[in-house]
């Protein structure tokens, strides 16, 4: 059987002095989508819309990577000091892409700043600032231990509780912004101890979707957390027609 191909987008950072524009993408994305075994494919920042879709047809899923922040002015609200924008061409074609997953149904992994934008795609929001939004979570951007770790709550039956119901349960976090009101074709899978949305699924019958805030790619990942990937992969070859096929 052939290997899945993901499409994953990148980060981009603007010239500055000496230094090109240059996209790129932190390697435990496509080491962890290789281990799993599929094929990863990097995206430039598309402009065109029949570019995009050209390079659509020839994968199986997307992998919406994390990054900074969405900038809130795009959906109508107000900068936040706490906010760090991406770049603007970067949240450009995020959104471009994005929005195209959505609308074409292509299967989809949205993690950290990924799961939010899939979130905000489908008519949800979020958080801004969880330190003043929710004053009594927990820390989840914590800056004295990068490898900070917290537990999480499970939805029965989930592609969560399939990766970590019976193993050990702690995640690393490094966010301040999070899913607030969610979108109507997602369920929550996994929330932290304080009420903080964690994982997200589609509840879309015809589109497999799944997003966590957490980094199972990350050096602060565990084991276990490659599952995730593993999940991904066998929902990709399950629920999706191959986007090569479609015209």
């Amino acid at each position: 059987m052939s290997k899945p191909i993901i499409a994953l987008n990148a980060d981009f950072r603007v010239a500055a002095g000496d230094k090109p524009a240059v996209s790129y993408v932190p390697a435990g994305y496509y080491d962890a989508l290789i281990e799993a075994g599929a094929l990863p494919v990097i995206l430039p920042p598309l402009e065109d819309q029949q570019d995009l879709d050209q390079v659509l047809r020839m994968v199986d899923g997307v992998l919406l990577v994390g990054g900074a922040d969405l900038d809130p002015r795009r959906d109508g609200w107000m900068l936040h000091p706490a906010v760090r924008p991406l770049a603007p061409r970067r949240e450009t074609f995020d959104r471009l892409l994005a929005r195209t997953v959505c609308e074409r149904r292509i299967p989809a992994f949205g993690i950290g700043l990924g799961m939010q934008l899939l979130n905000v795609t489908m008519g949800g929001n979020l958080f801004l600032h969880l330190p003043e939004d929710l004053p009594e979570a927990l820390p989840h951007n914590d800056l004295l231990d990068p490898a900070h770790r917290h537990t999480l709550e499970l939805a029965p039956g989930s592609i969560m509780d399939r990766v970590y119901g019976d193993g050990e349960l702690r995640v690393n976090s490094r966010h301040h912004m999070a899913i607030d009101e969610l979108a109507d074709c997602f369920r929550v899978t996994a929330r932290c101890p304080d009420g903080v949305i964690e994982a997200v699924e589609s509840t879309t019958e015809d589109w497999f979707a799944m997003g966590t805030q957490f980094h199972p790619e990350a050096d602060t990942a565990s084991a276990l957390d490659l599952r995730i990937f593993e999940e991904f992969l066998a929902g990709v070859r399950e629920h999706a027609e191959p986007m090569r096929l479609v015209a």
